[in-house]
């Protein structure tokens, strides 16, 4: 592999050897990449999770289950287990990612509109688009979640939707 990688055009899975360079740019796409098992648990995540979702610093992420991880509004004041909230029956990131598991099938930048609490303890509804699909890897299966932050969009989308509907 050539070290000059800006002057090379090479392909991704010509870079593959090199696990750093994978991992450098895991760590620098701004959606938040998880790894979640067959009960929703995350097995693995990139940089951006812990700055965008997850609710408290410093805490230990790794198998516990995706709700908890992102700070769901749900299982927070209901004080229940992801997965056993009043919520979690229509929650569309879970159903997604259960049937990405199940069905292998793949959902593709859907979006939505939830609470979360961020790291100040202060609950806000977040809207984020998301995709999941399945991830065979060593005879285990996984899916993949990204997601997506978008709320700072919708919210100038809708100042220029209402701005444009008063000098209308």
């Amino acid at each position: 592999m050539k070290t000059d990688i800006t002057h090379t055009n090479e392909r991704f899975s010509e870079l593959s050897e090199s696990s750093e360079f994978l991992n450098l740019i895991l760590n620098n796409i701004s959606s938040c990449i998880m790894l979640l098992d067959k009960d929703l648990k995350l097995r693995a995540y990139n940089d951006p999770l812990l700055s965008i979702f997850s609710n408290k610093k410093n805490e230990n992420l790794l198998y516990r289950k995706c709700g908890e991880v992102i700070g769901c509004a749900y299982q927070i004041e209901e004080q229940e287990l992801c997965g056993n909230t009043s919520m979690c029956r229509t929650c569309e990131l879970r159903i997604s990612a259960l049937n990405s598991y199940a069905s292998n099938e793949a959902v593709f930048n859907e979006k939505i509109t939830k609470p979360f609490f961020n790291f100040e303890g202060v609950k806000v509804d977040k809207h984020l688009q998301f995709s999941t699909r399945l991830f065979p890897y060593q005879k285990e299966k996984y899916i993949i979640m990204i997601l997506e932050d978008i709320t700072e969009l919708v919210c100038i989308k809708e100042k220029m939707n209402h701005l444009s509907e008063n000098h209308a």
